[in-house]
């Protein structure tokens, strides 16, 4: 599993609803791309939630390198960088995931926490530390999923879950999750990822 995401950060004054109906407009386009396990299109929304932005940042669970390439290097991710310039992709290596008791739920909101791993410290602990937490995330009442992910360059973790109401039993910056493509939900590996 990899995951990724990037953040366009958006004038105060940007009119949201331009992002809800470009969602509603594409969303759908990725309901069936090989090699993806989910994309969910996520917004946040200055003073909404405690985001101090507005930002259009989707988060993406990937099954396969060859689905992430093609999509990043065959021409969707073209419409991005068309509209709103190339953002920086984000990239991080699959730790653990989880399905919650909600799984069958629709996905309201997400929460992505990142955090550094601290210098000094075991690595393997806390990659361990990361897929409990996963655990326990996903079992906490309205989880629909949970995953985390490491990007070793920076050794920065990232947390990210979905819920099927506001008020989330997790920490991080929430999103609204404006639609969820999910074509390789089912086949994205449970539990521990080595």
């Amino acid at each position: 599993m990899h995951a990724m995401q990037y953040e366009l950060t958006l004038p105060g004054d940007y009119d949201l609803d331009v992002i809800r109906g470009r969602v509603a407009r594409i969303g759908h386009l990725l309901d069936d791309w090989d090699g993806l396990g989910i994309k969910a299109y996520l917004l946040r929304e200055r003073g909404v939630h405690g985001s101090p932005v507005n930002q259009y940042a989707p988060f993406y669970l990937w099954s396969t390198v060859e689905g992430m390439n093609r999509f990043l290097w065959g021409g969707a991710f073209q419409g991005v960088a068309d509209d709103f310039g190339r953002p920086e992709v984000l990239q991080w290596t699959g730790l653990a995931y989880e399905e919650g008791g909600a799984a069958s739920a629709p996905a309201a909101v997400a929460v992505r926490r990142r955090r550094r791993v601290p210098e000094g410290v075991e690595v393997a602990a806390v990659m361990e530390e990361a897929v409990a937490e996963t655990r326990r995330l996903a079992g906490e009442e309205g989880a629909v999923l949970a995953a985390a992910a490491v990007d070793p360059r920076g050794w920065e973790l990232v947390y990210f879950s979905l819920w099927e109401h506001e008020g989330p039993k997790a920490e991080g910056d929430v999103f609204q999750v404006l639609h969820l493509s999910a074509p390789g939900r089912g086949g994205l590996p449970r539990g521990r990822q080595w």
